[in-house]
């Protein structure tokens, strides 16, 4: 269904002045994805951020690998928060931020758009620059250099008049209005996701097997499109789906479940047309595109949503583009995919649906945690969407406030204040060891802390080195990386907690003492999000 000329104008118009931001899903940001996270630190319907509220926020960006957040205001300004353990916030640090935060760095800027990868972030300025900061081992940030790991503020990336920037996992896709360069990536090209013919593999030894990918740290336009004008694009971890001026449909990157729609599960090194979109069915100017985790989507002629990869987590994947008959009819402005869940704003209404484990669906305490089929966001029902945005475990949506003033002000606000302490207090304070620690066990029982602690720490290294390979090969499957990741760790723990009682069993503190310490931390936890509980206003 496309819009008339007055209709798409108030579209326009409204996107312009844009509206409140609602939030639902994980707000643990440093253990989602790792850990089974405390109920209370999930947000499972759309929620108010305190700082927001009453800001008019015009776009909102996120990524299916991506554990933090962006967010424009109508005056340009750039908020960001989340996970932050590479820089990704743009504040100068690796703090984490449970509130939204102005990046003060940009504020000479007008940002009008932006993307988020896993551990990166990239924004666009009114005047075509781009900007990025966060982890940049792969060349993500484009700043042409990969002698800086991580820039934890706001660096210039390496092209000009620019429109548009999205991120895959470790990988950047900028679209500019120059001729004949219209697409540049830069980042991670391991299987091949940045369109240029190669995944740059080498050895890293002579003697060795151990394979490596050079990165591209110098955005490069994909010489296969040149002769086209990119007027849209969408990436999923390590995949990516763009959109010619003419409707037609490219696909490449890594071909997993049929996520690149060409009905088989080859790697694509270069851009590959899909064959549905083609004659008929190719896109109109104002298709949307979406590409999540291990799956593909757009709107094509009559305003009809196709979806292909993997759509649910058991049953078959669709291996080409079909039509997905539950939203035939509804006028489809925004949609956008995490790692197995999908948000549409159609008409007045919002939907969601797929795969969910920490109520980022918004269906409520009393709704089902996952849906298989699309389904309609009750509270949200009668509202006008401006912006979706969807990220690992979490999503955003803006609707505007224009005769929802009141039902707006009855959905509850979430304060986020005391998340960012809730990391720090097991290792500084520890309350309950504290008290079960005799004084013959202090110094062993701080030796197992720091192993414990060296143990997590290098664990948490492997995780974000081995990423590149994990996130979307083993982890992409029905449940994703969450419910994997968890099982090893709780594995482990126990494994730990069988083997200390034997030879800790005289010390008569010790034994006592230090399953405490483990359930001292959830407690801590769940004290904490107890105080940041959304509150009515």
């Amino acid at each position: 269904m496309s819009l008339g000329g007055g209709e798409k104008k108030a579209e326009e118009e409204k996107a312009e002045k844009g509206g409140e931001l609602l939030f639902c899903g994980a707000t643990c940001w440093d253990i989602v994805g790792r850990k089974k996270p405390a109920p209370d630190a999930n947000l499972v319907s759309p929620t108010r951020l305190r700082p927001l509220v009453g800001v008019d926020i015009r776009f909102v960006a996120s990524g299916c690998a991506s554990c933090h957040c962006v967010a424009l205001d109508a005056e340009g300004r750039c908020y960001t928060w989340g996970r932050n353990e590479k820089g990704q916030l743009g504040h100068g640090d690796k703090i984490q931020r449970d509130r939204p935060t102005v990046v003060s760095e940009l504020s000479k800027h007008k940002i009008i758009k932006a993307g988020a990868g896993r551990n990166h972030t990239v924004v666009v300025t009114e005047d075509g620059l781009s900007l990025s900061f966060g982890w940049n081992k792969h060349g993500q940030l484009g700043t042409g250099s990969v002698k800086n790991e991580w820039e934890p503020s706001p660096v210039r990336c390496l092209v000009s008049e620019v429109k548009v920037a999205v991120c895959g996992a470790d990988f950047t896709v900028w679209l500019t209005s120059i001729e004949g360069a219209s697409i540049l990536t830069a980042g991670l090209p391991q299987y091949g996701q940045l369109g240029h013919g190669t995944d740059n593999e080498y050895n890293t030894k002579d003697s060795s097997v151990r394979l490596a990918y050079e990165a591209q740290p110098r955005p490069k336009a994909i010489s296969s499109l040149a002769g086209e004008t990119i007027v849209k694009v969408a990436c999923g971890s390590n995949h990516t789906v763009a959109v010619d001026s003419n409707g037609h449909v490219y696909t490449w990157g890594f071909g997993g479940y049929g996520r690149l729609g060409h009905r088989e599960q080859k790697d694509e090194w270069a851009p590959r047309r899909v064959e549905v979109f083609q004659r008929n069915n190719v896109l109109p100017p104002d298709a949307v595109v979406s590409a999540g985790s291990v799956n593909s989507a757009c709107t094509a002629a009559g305003g009809q949503l196709y979806m292909w990869g993997k759509i649910k987590s058991t049953g078959d994947d669709w291996m080409y583009p079909k039509p997905v008959m539950d939203l035939s009819g509804w006028n489809i402005r925004c949609m956008d995919s995490g790692l197995m869940h999908h948000f549409v704003g159609a008409d007045n209404s919002c939907i969601s649906w797929g795969h969910a484990q920490h109520g980022e669906l918004g269906y409520g305490p009393n709704g089902q945690k996952s849906s298989a089929v699309p389904k309609k966001v009750e509270i949200l029902d009668g509202m006008h969407v401006i912006s979706v945005a969807c990220g690992f475990s979490h999503s955003m949506v803006v609707v505007d406030r224009m005769n929802v003033e009141d039902r707006l002000n009855q959905l509850d606000v979430y304060d986020g204040k005391v998340l960012a302490e809730e990391s720090e207090e097991p290792v500084t304070k520890s309350p309950i060891l504290k008290r079960n620690t005799k004084s013959g066990t202090n110094k062993a029982s701080e030796n197992s802390k720091k192993r414990k602690k060296s143990k997590d720490l290098s664990e948490s290294e492997d995780e974000e080195e081995d990423g590149d390979e994990d996130s979307d090969d083993d982890s992409e499957k029905a449940n994703g990386k969450a419910e994997g990741k968890s099982k090893t760790s709780r594995g482990r723990g126990k494994g730990k907690g069988d083997k200390k009682p034997a030879t800790e069993k005289k010390g008569t503190g010790r034994g006592r003492g230090r399953p405490p310490q483990k359930n001292s931390t959830q407690n801590s936890q769940v004290k904490a999000g107890n105080r940041g509980r959304p509150r009515k206003s």
